[in-house]
């Protein structure tokens, strides 16, 4: 593991059979549903020097969405959740990125569901770096962020006959990273 941030400098892009984009959310007041999208693509410039002069972007496709049941699969795809068909792409890009330790960032930037584009903060920790066996630089960050899914469009409910409803407010978006830096 490189010991020297400054070493990490350069332009990346997420693994994707090393990258978890997952996220968790309330079913029936009572369990969770985990699930995960498996089609995106993420690039990020790392500056080891200046970590606040790093970006990243990323692109969900809405599509790929996969809570292990095809049948509640299908309905998040609709226009009740994420209308996949006319609104593909899930967004995110950095805004701001503010270190709060040695291993601990707040990356801050502007997350797009269904066209509403509201900020985030994402709070990462950065969990190390490796060259693996071909060669390729690899670093690693963990990070997690509740958002209101009603403040992206994301409204449909059904109410529960003890009272609450079927699906919860908030979601857990988790990012479980691995990112190859680029051959220069």
């Amino acid at each position: 593991m490189t010991a020297n941030l400054s070493d990490l400098t350069g332009d990346y892009v997420l693994d994707p059979t090393h990258t978890r984009i997952g996220f968790v959310a309330r079913h029936a007041m009572v369990t969770k549903v985990r699930g995960a999208f498996h089609k995106f693509e993420g690039t990020a410039h790392l500056d080891g020097a200046d970590p606040t002069r790093s970006t990243a972007q990323l692109v969900i496709k809405a599509e790929s969405i996969d809570t292990g049941v095809e049948q509640r699969d299908q309905h998040l795809r609709t226009n009740d959740f994420l209308d996949a068909p006319n609104f593909p792409d899930i967004t995110f890009r950095t805004s701001s990125i503010e270190a709060r330790s040695e291993t601990e960032y707040r990356v801050t930037g502007d997350l797009t569901i269904k066209e509403t584009t509201r900020p985030v903060a994402i709070d990462f920790e950065y969990t190390g770096n490796a060259v693996d066996p071909y060669g390729n630089l690899r670093v690693g960050l963990e990070g997690s962020v509740t958002i209101s899914r009603k403040e992206y469009g994301v409204t449909w409910n059904a109410a529960l006959e003890g009272g609450g409803v079927l699906v919860g407010d908030k979601v857990v978006l988790e990012f479980d990273i691995s990112a190859v830096r680029q051959k220069q």
